[in-house]
């Protein structure tokens, strides 16, 4: 049984591709416990549409605005506690994708995303694209994982190859590249097919 916490090292890394491809290739059940926003073209509709052989289970909380969800929270009159999530009791392979990095915030009180990966502890596999900063944001993803114990899979690097990026970034943080997804114009059923068909994963 593979049971893996998604997160990125930012907003728009391509978490939500890489989580479609993990769980097809997996045959797993997908599983967002935050969907803030795009209710009507949401991540799980998104994973749904793209993949075959995926069990999409509803979202933990859906919130209606596309923004941080302790802003969405406040805006939507709901108080988000730790104690409303719950890891959804599959038999098999799961993915739970988390929604924008580590640090973003679910309450006013200080709940975040990294909180859930702590209750949850699963292993993580973190989503690193190459832009300005990216090793920054990807060093420090890994640090504040690895400060509070949690185990993390490794990297899947998005785009082309960056070698001086990359190879900075895994020996810093000691972790494995598990993949390369490419980028593509057009994330289409097929392209997360394919790409499934190639990914391998060691626990």
């Amino acid at each position: 049984m593979q049971q893996y916490f998604i997160t990125g090292i930012g907003t728009d890394v391509g978490k939500t591709v890489v989580s479609a491809i993990i769980s097809e290739a997996l045959k797993a059940s997908y599983w967002k416990p935050i969907q803030a926003g795009d209710l009507d073209c949401s991540d799980s509709i998104r994973i749904l549409n793209l993949t075959e052989n995926v069990n999409v289970l509803p979202e933990g909380i859906t919130l209606s605005q596309p923004m941080s969800p302790h802003a969405a929270a406040k805006i939507d009159g709901i108080k988000i506690e730790l104690s409303d999530f719950t890891l959804p009791d599959v038999k098999g392979n799961l993915i739970v994708e988390g929604a924008g990095g580590l640090m973003v915030p679910i309450n006013e009180e200080g709940l975040m995303i990294v909180d859930l990966i702590v209750k949850f502890q699963l292993p993580v596999i973190l989503v690193s694209r190459h832009y300005l900063g990216s090793i920054n944001h990807s060093i420090l993803s890994a640090e504040s994982l690895q400060k509070r114990g949690i185990k993390i899979a490794g990297f899947v690097f998005v785009g082309e190859e960056n070698k001086a990026t990359e190879e900075i970034i895994l020996k810093n943080t000691g972790l494995a590249m598990i993949a390369r997804i490419p980028e593509v114009a057009e994330v289409s059923k097929d392209f997360i097919l394919e790409q499934a068909s190639l990914f391998r994963i060691n626990n």
